[in-house]
């Protein structure tokens, strides 16, 4: 029988170089081999990153032949392999279950005889068979007539008592506090256009034009603009703030097109570890997103700062540090660091960016068993 070894080195050194190499390639064969185990066979919250068949980190022969793949994490979508059906679990419908807030509005439909075709006897009721369905009363504009009786002395016919005309959104204005509201909130909440807005209206035989609709929402935005900003001041002085921005383009007139803007959010949110702080959320428009906005928006702040990677955070760091303007500390997103390791990890198969991974996998497991034993001190 002939070996398929290669001879040994008769050198006692090379020997022991061969011998630690071959160790330290096998011990890390077991950790990538481990780590494959728990990606495929553990809990939901260990399955790190889907493995796709042309993605093989490790020849294991029949092993990767038998793994499926997990569940996708947020960084991915793995399309279902051709020739296989996706798994489905059952549709998810709510027969039956109609919230228990919702008025409930009785239609009792009777037989159109209870006389027994038998023996012509009157039938007495012995049951009942109900059904629920949701109904829908569409929105109903009426005209609110408010009357102020005017009263007056027959003996001195000097004096008139009248009450005070109620309060609205607007003096002398054709619309009540209730309907600016419904405009508004259709707007920002329903995302419905108040050119829309302006056509249902029409369709209800009522002329009021877009420009009418903006001034009313423009007044709406007066008066809550107090409380917005009573909103912002208890935000930024917390001691642990959340800012991201997002894309937001407007309307920019002359040009033809629209301008790049940008909607700041600011939040606290202590609920996960039962803080003293409500959870709260502001939003800033700005035109750009550079450093002399943020730097504009955070100048009362001065604390922890939860942020992702954006440049624009190191550098307010800095020119706090500068100018000594108060404590600045940034908070980088966990969720953002480890989206560039699955980067490497699918590019490169990187058996070190699979164990941060795997890290970060532990303190999400840790985290899901705070959140759950907060919310059983709660029920």
């Amino acid at each position: 029988m002939s070996s398929s070894l290669l001879p040994l080195p008769r050198d006692i050194d090379e020997l022991t170089r061969l011998l630690r190499a071959e160790k330290a390639e096998s011990e890390r064969l077991r950790e990538r081999i481990a780590l494959l185990e728990r990606l495929i066979f553990g809990a939901k919250s260990e399955k790190l990153v889907s493995l796709l068949a042309e993605q093989g980190l490790l020849d294991l022969g029949d092993l990767t032949a038998v793994a499926s793949s997990p569940k996708a994490a947020n960084d991915e979508e793995v399309a279902t392999p051709p020739g296989k059906k996706r798994k489905t679990g059952p549709a998810s419908r709510n027969i039956g279950a109609l919230p228990a807030h919702l008025p409930r509005i009785e239609e009792v439909i009777e037989p159109e005889s209870t006389t027994c075709p038998c023996c012509s006897g009157s039938m007495h009721q012995i049951g009942e068979t109900w059904s629920e369905a949701l109904d829908v009363v569409p929105a109903i504009f009426r005209v609110k007539k408010t009357i102020r009786p005017r009263y007056g002395c027959r003996a001195c016919e000097s004096v008139v008592v009248q009450a005070v005309a109620p309060g609205r959104v607007m003096d002398g204005g054709m619309a009540t506090t209730a309907l600016v509201a419904y405009v508004a909130v259709s707007k920002f909440a329903w995302a419905l256009p108040l050119y829309r807005q302006s056509q249902i209206f029409a369709g209800q035989g009522i002329a009021i034009d877009r420009a009418t609709l903006g001034a009313w929402v423009t007044r709406a935005a007066w008066w809550l603009k107090p409380l917005y900003a009573l909103l912002l001041a208890f935000i930024r002085s917390q001691p642990r703030v959340f800012c991201d921005e997002t894309p937001l383009p407007r309307l920019d007139p002359g040009r033809r097109r629209t301008k790049r803007c940008q909607l700041w959010a600011q939040a606290v949110d202590d609920r996960p570890w039962r803080g003293p702080a409500p959870p709260a959320v502001g939003y800033v428009f700005a035109e750009s997103r550079g450093t002399d906005e943020v730097e504009d928006q955070l100048k009362s702040f001065g604390g922890i700062l939860q942020v992702d990677g954006y440049g624009a955070y190191e550098t307010l760091v800095k020119r706090r540090r500068k100018s000594n303007a108060g404590p600045l500390r940034l908070a980088f997103c966990l969720a953002h660091a480890r989206r560039k390791f699955v980067e490497v990890v699918k590019s490169t198969g990187s058996p070190e960016a699979l164990a941060v991974i795997a890290v970060i996998a532990e303190i999400y497991r840790i985290e899901e068993r705070i959140r759950g034993r907060t919310a059983e001190k709660r029920l």
